[in-house]
């Protein structure tokens, strides 16, 4: 079994009084993808920040490729190839695939006072990358927000990828997505691992986690509860653990089994 890319041990974070993780372990190896599972409040928000570089740990330590790291940002977090797609998606819609894409890293020629954004190169690879994912564009100039949310969605996830991402954090990918697109976006997930980069695939969503986890891990009120592998655990046990396990059990005692 390979190494993890990224390894987060014993992880916590403080605002202040409140706890927001308490002791968050948690890894991903080359061309997995682990699901990371917790109801709204698990802290899952906060665990993303912290592992894309928005928020430094109180305690705990990350290693990378085998070596101790300390995220000042989320620039040295993309420097390092940890690439963070949230649900926002960060997009302008009324500009092309292309102008998105590489917003921010746009390719030139010329030097100088000659030196400018070479659309010829950027349209090339914009339309291979996207058909690499299963998306044929009409064109490299259409506007992204003529595309379907799973198509937008992929069009993010290209763009980590092409430029390096060595760790996906998908934030709730699949949260406002129809039947079919998020059936896009999860084989668009796979062919991500196909190519080596390591998944952490956030959701509350457990059936759409099921479909491509390899292992699967729940966070309740800012505590993992156990990591699973595929064929080890039960999409009821996952759900039951999201709700609170023992505390539903006992709810359901004491109200006689109708919750």
């Amino acid at each position: 079994m390979s190494e993890p890319i990224i390894h987060m041990d014993g992880i916590k974070k403080h605002f202040g009084n409140v706890i927001a993780l308490n002791g968050v372990t948690f890894d991903v190896r080359p061309g997995e993808c682990h699901c990371l599972l917790g109801d709204n409040g698990a802290g899952k928000s906060t665990f993303i920040k912290t592992m894309s570089g928005v928020h430094k740990p109180t305690a705990g330590t990350i290693t990378f490729e085998g070596k101790p790291m300390q995220l000042g940002s989320p620039r040295d977090a993309m420097e390092a190839g940890i690439a963070t797609v949230f649900q926002d998606l960060a997009m302008i819609p009324l500009m092309s695939v292309t102008r998105n894409f590489f917003m921010g890293r746009e390719p030139t020629v010329g030097r100088g006072i000659f030196k400018r954004f070479d659309l010829d190169s950027a349209n090339r690879i914009c339309m291979e990358k996207m058909r690499q994912m299963g998306i044929n564009l009409r064109a490299p100039d259409q506007a992204v927000g003529t595309l379907s949310g799973g198509e937008r969605q992929t069009v993010a996830i290209a763009r980590a990828v092409h430029f390096g991402a060595k760790v996906l954090i998908l934030d709730e990918p699949t949260s406002a997505l129809g039947v079919r697109q998020t059936s896009n976006v999860l084989a668009t997930i796979a062919r991500v691992r196909e190519q080596g980069v390591g998944v952490v695939f956030i959701s509350h969503n457990v059936r759409h986690a099921l479909a491509v986890g390899d292992r699967f891990t729940v966070l309740n009120r800012g505590q993992t509860l156990g990591t699973a592998k595929r064929g080890e655990i039960e999409a009821a046990e996952l759900q039951d653990l999201m709700a609170g396990g023992q505390e539903m059990a006992s709810l359901e005692g004491s109200l006689g089994g109708t919750v």
